[in-house]
């Protein structure tokens, strides 16, 4: 789960109708945007981003009049967003049309019936371009529920004046900040250690380049194998080597962030946000402010680096299907991708994006108010190799429970022991699996 993302699923063509259905006057709606007002408006539900609605309004003019698009903003918390519309689903509530889903709530969605498959010309625009990691959030048992909207994935951050050359691996990375504080420099390695979903991301990359697995991949039973230990032997190894700050079990993105800005680390674990917020705070050394990919586990093997990212559904008691397809599709078509990513900076997840050198404003130069993905991704081509391998966090429909699980028993890290810790997580993920319904 990326920042702010702290990050369905993206004959007859449900993604283009040609008129309306007849006149409609709709009733008046439980949330925010389902007005009285005469006409077709096609209620989107959807994390706060600061300019998501011009994206909004461009999919409303498309339209050609046939329907507006409304906003709903959903909480900032991510579990805020699922349970307002997990509560709404179940109880059949008819004024949700699109869905903004969290990468890790698809299974859980599609299982429960409450969003629609993805078939015929819908499909194949929704899935056109776009890069395999993402693209596997959008699916659950072999068919795609969402369509990929945008994508994250973490990187190496780091200093080039305390590190000319930045490690390959986990143990280099180890020795390296061994070696810093024992000249008294800024040495620690910064992480999303709290007990939430950051630490699972953390875990669940440590044991994709492993080589491991968490679950099985329908999801049904827990699989905990040789990878899954030895990432749970790093992060123990890793936390309890003296370069991780006390504040480890309190950090989330933005704290590690900010210890990495106020130069108390070496080498910062987070997504891509960090870059537009060190060129705002630090404008004067951001030249000194590199990236990599992520460490590797075992020297040679490419870091599996688990993903983040949106995906947009369609809600299976939505009265405007037709409608809903369209616009979820363009929401995040490769204009609108392209838009979000220069304006929130919520990669894409069409890969053709990652190459491309136009401004926002084709017909003006670049600047900080017309930015290009050269200027406000300089990281691009490193987001794009890392995202081509990527990990995706285990796919079942009670992921919820098994990441609560997860965060708990690894938390604290230090306190790991990698068998017994092993033992736990089987038996305590096996009793997640099992739970019937979802918690709202």
């Amino acid at each position: 789960m990326g920042k702010r993302m702290s990050a369905s699923r993206r004959g007859r063509s449900p993604g283009r109708t040609g008129s309306l259905l007849g006149a409609t006057a709709l009733t008046v709606g439980l949330l925010a945007g389902c007005g009285s007002d005469a006409g077709l408006k096609i209620n989107v539900y959807y994390a706060p981003e600061d300019n998501f609605q011009s994206v909004v309004d461009d999919c409303t003019k498309a339209s050609g009049g046939r329907y507006e698009v409304v906003y709903n903003k959903l909480p900032r918390p991510a579990d805020g967003q699922r349970e307002q519309m997990v509560r709404r689903l179940a109880a059949g509530d008819d004024s949700l049309d699109v869905l903004g889903l969290d990468v890790t709530w698809v299974s859980e969605f599609a299982e429960a019936g409450w969003v629609d498959e993805w078939t015929g010309e819908a499909k194949a625009e929704a899935t056109a371009g776009v890069l395999p990691g993402p693209l596997e959030t959008a699916t659950w048992n072999g068919k795609l529920y969402a369509a990929t909207k945008n994508t994250n994935v973490q990187l190496l951050w780091y200093d080039d004046r305390l590190t000319p050359t930045p490690p390959k691996t986990w143990d280099e990375m180890i020795d390296q900040a061994k070696a810093l504080k024992a000249q008294g420099k800024p040495a620690n390695v910064v992480f999303t250690g709290a007990q939430y979903e950051g630490l699972v991301v953390i875990y669940n990359t440590l044991v994709e380049s492993a080589g491991g697995k968490i679950l099985s991949d329908d999801g049904k039973s827990v699989v905990m194998d040789a990878g899954a230990i030895k990432a749970l032997e790093m992060l123990k190894k890793v936390t309890t080597a003296g370069i991780t700050d006390p504040s480890l079990t309190n950090s989330k993105e933005d704290e590690v962030r900010q210890a990495f800005q106020r130069g108390n680390a070496a080498f910062e674990l987070n997504w891509p946000f960090v870059y537009a917020s060190y060129a705002k705070e630090k404008k004067d050394e951001l030249k000194h402010f590199k990236w990599t990919t992520y460490p590797e586990f075992e020297a040679g093997k490419p870091a599996k680096t688990t993903i983040g990212g949106y995906n947009l559904a369609v809600s299976s008691t939505s009265k405007h299907k037709a409608e809903a397809y369209e616009v979820a599709l363009c929401l995040r078509n490769e204009k609108n991708q392209k838009f979000s990513a220069l304006k929130d900076g919520v990669p894409p997840t069409i890969e053709s994006l990652y190459t491309d050198t136009v401004p926002l404003d084709a017909t003006a130069g670049v600047s900080d108010d017309n930015p290009s993905m050269d200027t406000k991704y300089p990281m691009r081509e490193t987001i794009l190799e890392a995202l081509k391998d990527a990990a995706v966090r285990p796919l079942t429909p009670a992921y919820q429970n098994a990441s609560t699980v997860l965060s708990k028993v690894l938390s604290p890290p230090s306190e790991i022991d990698p068998q017994k810790t092993a033992e736990k997580l089987k038996e305590q993920l096996a009793d997640a699996l099992q739970s019937k319904g979802v918690i709202p």
